[in-house]
């Protein structure tokens, strides 16, 4: 009975003594030590706001076409005797050269016709008046003689007939110069449609053509961006009042750029897109020597274009990363934390925003982007050297 006893005691002994020890190793173990220390407030970058005369400027883009755009149309039926080493399309011509050449000995002999029958016609007439003189003298002592008997009708037939001689004649040298055909303005051969030897009828439309004096570019304008130019719709200024333009494109890779300027406004807005188109014109496109980088503004190019607007007195102006959702612009207090104000938008425009009121000049705007932004929270400023601010303004003062 002793030795079962003992057996029983002797495990739970040494499960109490265990017990024991841990109990007294957890009551030695070291205390942590307690950081009594603020959270470390989140970095951000800032940008101080700017106070300043500004000129606002109006970014769309639009496709090049020609100020006059043609289709040749033969006016003379015929074959095609000679082509112009120009006719070919990209081909250059200046206004009255010959592009074709259609055969031309069919009316040659007409108006030779015309001019036999004109003389002809001349003769009678003066035979007409001679008959007329004869009969009035005949009938000088005759009281109210007839017109007929003073040969007055067959005078005028002989009037009527010369003039219908002279118009035969008129639309005869007009048939022969129209063999060869022109163009009456400077341009480029977009297409043809004929060849030598081929035989033409008239009104066949034998080549497309444009100018090359001026271009226009069609540039749509939303009601903010019209707005920014301070410009009514329909707004048609003198060449001094017209706004500049500079249009940009990436020609073979490379940048290029062309100054025109703003000529005109459409009268209506368009019912489809509900923008305004504005026309920009540059003169000479085509006039490599006058076009930095020696490229010229061609035809059916896309090109972007930045229309000078404007000119805003004393307007505020913060990085366009600093604009949030809503009108709304981050702050960071003198304090230390962060403030949300509301702000008035007039314009934005590239890396920056204009804005009519909310803010102060100086005010450091936040433009680093803040995940759950809580009014009042801390944050510490990394000023930035190199601002994004000071280099989109650099060129509108």
């Amino acid at each position: 009975m002793i030795d079962r006893l003992k057996r029983l005691t002797l495990p739970l002994s040494v499960i109490g003594v265990a017990v024991l020890i841990v109990g007294v190793l957890i009551a030695a173990r070291p205390q942590p030590d307690v950081n009594e220390e603020p959270p470390r407030p989140l970095r951000v970058h800032v940008e101080p706001a700017q106070q300043g005369d500004t000129q606002l400027v109006v970014e769309t883009n639009g496709e090049v076409r020609s100020h006059v755009r043609s289709e040749v149309v033969a006016q003379v039926a015929g074959r095609v005797v000679a082509v112009s080493p120009e006719f070919i399309e990209g081909g250059a011509f200046n206004a009255g050269d010959t592009l074709l050449q259609i055969e031309a000995d069919d009316y040659r002999a007409a108006l030779e016709q015309a001019e036999a029958q004109l003389a002809a016609a001349q003769v009678d007439f003066e035979q007409a008046l001679a008959d007329a003189d004869v009969a009035k003298k005949q009938l000088a002592g005759q009281k109210n003689p007839s017109p007929l008997a003073l040969k007055k009708p067959q005078v005028a037939r002989a009037r009527a007939a010369v003039e219908a001689a002279e118009a035969r004649l008129a639309s005869a040298k007009l048939n022969l110069a129209r063999t060869d055909i022109s163009l009456p303005f400077d341009g480029r051969l977009e297409s043809t449609a004929v060849d030598l030897g081929q035989f033409v009828n008239a009104g066949k439309v034998v080549a497309r053509a444009f100018g090359t004096d001026r271009v226009e570019v069609r540039l749509p304008l939303t009601d903010e961006q019209l707005g920014a130019l301070g410009v009514a719709i329909g707004f048609s200024p003198k060449d001094s009042e017209a706004l500049p333009v500079d249009l940009t494109a990436t020609v073979g890779g490379i940048p290029h750029r062309w100054s025109g300027r703003l000529t005109r406004l459409d009268a209506a807005v368009d019912p489809t897109t509900r923008v305004v188109y504005a026309t920009a014109e540059v003169d000479h496109p085509y006039d490599t020597e006058i076009q930095e980088g020696g490229m010229p503004l061609a035809v059916g190019l896309f090109v972007k274009a930045a229309i000078s607007g404007q000119i805003v007195s004393d307007a505020i102006r913060i990085p366009i990363d600093g604009l949030r959702a809503g009108s709304q612009v981050f702050v960071l207090e003198p304090e230390g934390v962060l403030a949300v104000r509301e702000v008035d938008v007039l314009y934005r425009w590239g890396d920056y925003a204009v804005l009519r009121s909310g803010i102060s000049a100086g005010d450091r705007v936040i433009v680093s982007s803040i995940r759950n932004a809580i009014p009042g929270m801390r944050l510490e400023a990394i000023e930035s050297t190199d601002s994004a601010l000071k280099g989109a303004l650099s060129g509108v003062e």
